[in-house]
């Protein structure tokens, strides 16, 4: 499908697709209608295409401004489907900004803005939304789980599956079609139709338990969120530090030291871990500390589980019965004072941060929190709002179908091509006009 992006097709665009400077590498790229004429501008003439080539990079007065490895792609066999080129010159500072600038006085070539390069491949047919989307995340990843998940969506793997689901509903709209069009032709049996309702009711369940892995998508993209709460000095801010190895809170003896609500991210067995530290929750009339304790409820609102401290046995605050509901480790800290104090029941883990004990079994603990993907070769999670509210109205549109056999053929019709659109929407073939704006503005420029 190709979507035609009016701005894009007049200008050529440019920018240093690579990272901050400087580097060892840096890549320029430039996608669009003058991308040979600007190539022969800046090298006196342009390689042969897909063929890397060492040239010198002169400005307009002959002056060599780097000597670097220079790429064509001829359209439509490029990232964008236009014509594309890069420069992979040096990454000081001065010579990037020497190129970008001789770059700038070429006529019809303009500065990329954020995600314009993949705006262009969407335009062109070249990526889907999903595809394009899983390419942000894979920029972004920073664990291990991160980049599978962003994988399986930048490959394509994704929306081969909404594609394939949006066939059968095609497919089912044709069949009933056909019965209503030749109703009082005795070559078409009423049975038609009535064959395609098993494959809608398979199709529900299959997406039903594509939803199913949501949550898990949302913990591998955004983190498990972890939150540490207890009362006041009971050592919350001292097992953050511990389990992030490095300080990001103030450790001190005096109640009430933490105000606001600390966060850090690590990386547990592949999967990000979002750690909490909360306000001590005790009655206040501070009115700073009062609103750092109604900070800490409401990040424990949002919380995956619930680390909850305490110093001594009778420690454990109403917390463990007011979010008796959420996933809650009962940790007894300090223990390097002695253990006399506590039994077995008395808590699900003792610890020092002083001494280390009983942090490694501590972490096992989180592990077990953490989604089962053994076996798993393959994230295909939806992990986008966006994908599950779409999925979401594919199903609940297709649930309508279903249960409207009294109503008609027509109106089952109707809402399977409703259950279609909503598919579409997710990879970007109906009705995206609005979200692309949104999309393409979370990438960086040059890509």
């Amino acid at each position: 499908m190709n979507h035609q992006h009016d701005q894009s097709v007049a200008d050529t665009i440019y920018a240093l697709s690579s990272g901050g400077l400087p580097s060892g590498v840096a890549v320029i790229r430039i996608s669009g209608p003058r991308t040979r004429s600007a190539v022969e501008r800046l090298c006196g003439s342009v390689p042969a295409p897909r063929q890397a080539s060492l040239r010198s990079i002169r400005n307009r007065n002959n002056d060599v401004l780097d000597q670097g490895l220079v790429l064509y792609f001829a359209a439509p066999a490029s990232f964008t489907g236009e014509d594309c080129a890069e420069f992979q010159i040096h990454g000081g500072r001065a010579v990037v900004d020497a190129v970008l600038s001789e770059l700038s006085t070429i006529p019809g070539l303009k500065h990329a803005e954020a995600g314009e390069f993949s705006r262009r491949a969407f335009d062109n047919g070249k990526l889907d939304l999903v595809e394009i989307e899983g390419l942000a995340d894979l920029i972004a990843a920073e664990t291990e789980m991160q980049r599978r998940l962003a994988q399986e969506h930048s490959s394509g793997h994704l929306s081969a599956l909404y594609h394939g689901w949006a066939r059968r509903l095609t497919h089912a709209r044709a069949m009933i079609e056909a019965e209503l069009d030749f109703a009082d032709e005795d070559d078409v049996p009423g049975s038609v139709a009535a064959s395609i309702w098993v494959d809608m009711r398979a199709l529900r369940v299959e997406i039903d338990a594509h939803l199913a892995g949501a949550g898990t998508a949302e913990i591998i993209r955004d983190g498990l969120k972890i939150v540490i709460a207890g009362e006041p000095n009971a050592g919350k801010s001292s097992l953050l530090n511990c389990l992030a190895r490095r300080d990001v809170a103030i450790v001190t003896d005096i109640a009430g030291t933490t105000r606001d609500v600390l966060s850090v991210d690590l990386s547990l067995a592949g999967f990000s871990v979002r750690l909490f530290d909360t306000a001590g929750l005790r009655p206040t009339d501070d009115l700073v500390e009062k609103e750092g304790v109604r900070r800490a409820y409401v990040t424990l609102e949002q919380a995956d589980l619930v680390l909850l401290l305490a110093d001594a046995p009778g420690g454990f605050p109403e917390l463990a019965e007011r979010y008796a509901a959420k996933p809650v480790i009962r940790i007894g800290t300090k223990i390097d004072r002695g253990t006399d104090l506590w039994d077995k029941a008395a808590a699900d883990v003792l610890i020092s941060t002083n001494t280390g004990a009983g942090i490694d079994r501590l972490i096992e603990q989180l592990k077990s929190h953490l989604p089962d993907l053994s076996g798993q070769t393959a994230l295909a999670l939806p992990s986008r709002k966006r994908h599950v509210n779409c999925l979401k109205q594919a199903r609940d549109a297709i649930d309508l179908s279903l249960a409207q056999s009294n109503s008609g053929l027509d109106i089952q019709a109707e809402y399977l091509r409703q259950a279609g659109d909503a598919l579409g929407r997710i990879t970007g073939r109906v009705d995206v006009e609005d979200l692309l704006d949104v999309i393409f503005s979370e990438f960086c420029i040059g890509k």
